[in-house]
């Protein structure tokens, strides 16, 4: 069952982010603009039908709503966390497949190994830890924290989402970061 289990607010005071228990995608982002677009993903198709929602972005654990300045939050909270809770997460449509070929693999894994040599590994050292690269396979990189860092619950999630967010940036929004 999908629950709401935090909101945030937004810079924009017309969005708030639904943040959820558990992972809606594992790399892609869905951003849909108006109902039509949502016709062919049941999760924004559904979010659509609560009156005085203009836009639906989704990723990772979050939602991002975006509401008809005319609405007020409370006419969209409370239907929206009935419609998540009630919603089957099966429906929502699989992420694309990412093809990459053992020449992109290989350019891939440098340009990664050189952002986490100048931007990651400097910080985690200061932190007395470090960072091993397993592997990758396809876009996803498997990594393993060393030292101070093997234990540490904020390396465990927090540095990992921030290794992955900035590896996104940079090289490829599709790269998906996991733990060793």
């Amino acid at each position: 069952m999908l629950i709401v289990q935090d909101v945030d607010l937004t810079p924009n005071p017309q969005a708030l982010k639904f943040i959820l228990n558990e992972k809606l995608l594992n790399r892609e982002t869905r951003s849909f603009q108006s109902k039509g677009e949502a016709q062919n993903d049941p999760l924004a198709k559904g979010v659509f039908e609560i009156n005085g929602v203009v836009s639906v972005f989704y990723m990772d654990k979050f939602i991002t709503i975006e509401k008809d300045p005319k609405v007020q939050w409370g006419q969209i909270q409370r239907p929206f966390v009935e419609f998540m809770k009630n919603f089957d997460k099966s429906l929502i449509p699989p992420e694309q497949e990412i093809k990459v070929s053992k020449e992109e693999e290989t350019a891939l894994l440098k340009k990664i190994n050189e952002i986490l040599d100048m931007r990651v590994r400097p910080a985690l050292a200061g932190d007395g830890g470090g960072l091993e690269v397993r592997g990758l396979s396809g876009l996803t990189l498997k990594i393993r924290y060393q030292g101070a860092c093997g234990s540490c619950p904020s390396s465990i999630r927090g540095t990992l989402v921030a290794i992955e967010n900035l590896l996104r940036r940079e090289v490829n929004p599709a790269i998906e970061v996991v733990s060793d």
